[in-house]
């Protein structure tokens, strides 16, 4: 479906399409105020037909009015009711105004129903737009955004997915060549191989580890990846350092072929850095994405826990939430929620200093087969001043009605495979000095967005 900053991708899924794939009967396309060619083709070229079309990791092509007819059905289901494009934060409350929101219009969603509802007619192939120009399959996608190819590119080593297998990590250490000078990342892509590799690529991360003697505790991490989020491009004036020495990649990739008929050999995974100009410094430097767990530790102090805080009993729910203190005024700029199979939702709430609270975003419908990250627009980017807590809550449901559960008769604990648990939030945080808060807020006092909040 829609692409947009992020990388967001859409997959309609196997499961259930069978049921929907039958034809309809055919109408006269004379008597259909909607139809297939005038109305429905613009939004699926669009929206969809990035993914969906031949030779891609989506499991149909909607590229031709034959494709679409046939899948009629299960797509005016899933548009319907939100399932696509994939956008699955909470409406009703929290931050609405978001630089990546993939989600159709109210009248982009009543013109597919109502297509499906009229027979799915055709309509006049003199109504059709142009042949949508399609992105090369297996291209840089942040390529386009930033206007030239990666300065760098790294690779992991190959790995073999078996079709049909468990969930399987892939943790290589490969060299990092020194730069020769500090550099400053200003965009960055993870790559999984073109098309198979996408097919079993879950989610990744790749970070850099660094001498003790240059300072960088806990390594910097270069790139994340989930089904959902492929790159990520920083604001302008913004950047992340990386050292001038030599080091090491560590490769964390989370392979899921449990749906796939045929062997995935030796998959490689790239990663696309691009740096600013030698020599330039951005004004504001980021940590990006930064791993909050909800247990009330943050994820530089102390190893991940384990088995403690998750324990959520056989057809039956869990409420888990943490606390998180600022030690230094902050810009967020997305929050990306990562738990599992029997999650359910989950929330970044702000508890200011003076105790105030506002909501910052909910997750209401979360997917474990969606990674997405949710990427505030400039203006509405949450700016905290020290002191601020940040909230966590996630809830579990391991009952029957939760369509992705395995088996809600199980007791579940802190888990790597989808069937357990985890509970963090990815939070992209830009911490500040007090001078470089005061100018932001000072920026923001007459902005329509400042003033709703």
């Amino acid at each position: 479906m829609k692409r947009a900053r992020g990388g967001v991708r859409a997959c309609w899924g196997l499961a259930g399409l069978t049921a929907a794939m039958v034809l309809l009967p055919a109408q006269s396309a004379a008597a259909q105020e909607v139809t297939f060619a005038r109305d429905v083709a613009p939004i699926l070229y669009e929206n969809c037909v990035t993914c969906h079309r031949e030779g891609s990791f989506a499991p149909m092509s909607l590229l031709t009015y034959e494709d679409a007819r046939r899948y009629a059905r299960a797509i005016g289901y899933r548009v319907a009711n939100r399932q696509m494009p994939p956008y699955h934060v909470d409406r009703t409350v929290g931050i609405q105004s978001f630089a990546n929101d993939v989600s159709l219009s109210d009248d982009e969603i009543q013109t597919i129903v109502r297509w499906v509802e009229a027979g799915a007619p055709r309509g006049d192939d003199r109504d059709l737009p142009p042949p949508p120009v399609l992105p090369v399959g297996g291209a840089w996608q942040a390529e386009v955004l930033v206007g030239r190819p990666p300065d760098l590119v790294i690779h992991s080593t190959p790995y073999t997915v078996p079709a049909r297998g468990q969930d399987q990590w892939w943790n290589p250490l490969v060299k990092w060549e020194p730069l020769g000078e500090e550099r400053w990342m200003m965009a960055y892509e993870f790559k999984p191989a073109y098309p198979n590799g996408l097919k079993v690529a879950h989610h990744g991360h790749a970070s850099l580890s660094f001498p003790s003697d240059q300072g960088m505790r806990g390594g910097v991490g270069i790139a994340h990846y989930g089904v959902g989020k492929g790159y990520e491009i920083f604001p302008d004036g913004v950047g992340m350092k990386v050292p001038a020495g030599e080091g090491v990649v560590d490769w964390n990739i989370h392979y899921s072929s449990l749906h796939v008929e045929d062997d995935v050999p030796n998959d490689v995974v790239d990663v696309g850095i691009w740096f600013y100009p030698r020599g330039e410094t951005p004004e504001m430097a980021t940590e990006g994405e930064v791993l909050f767990r909800v247990d009330g530790h943050n994820s530089y102090d102390r190893p991940m826990n384990r088995a403690n805080d998750i324990l959520i009993p056989p057809n039956g729910y869990q409420v888990l939430q943490g606390v998180h203190v600022l030690e230094q005024p902050t810009l967020i700029s997305s929050f990306r929620p990562h738990i599992h199979t029997r999650g359910k939702e989950m929330s970044m709430e702000a508890i200011y200093p003076d105790g105030r609270r506002e909501m910052l975003g909910k997750v209401d419908d979360y997917k474990h087969i969606w990674q997405l990250g949710y990427e505030f627009t400039e203006d509405a980017k949450p700016l905290l001043p020290k002191g601020t807590v940040l909230l966590f809550s996630t809830v579990f449901d391991n009952t029957a009605d939760n369509p992705l559960n395995p088996d809600p008769n199980q007791w579940v604990v802190f888990g790597r495979r989808g069937p357990d648990e985890m509970n963090h939030m990815w939070v992209n945080i830009t911490y500040l000095s007090d001078e470089q808060y005061e100018e932001i807020r000072a920026g923001r006092e007459s902005t329509p967005i400042a003033q709703a909040r």
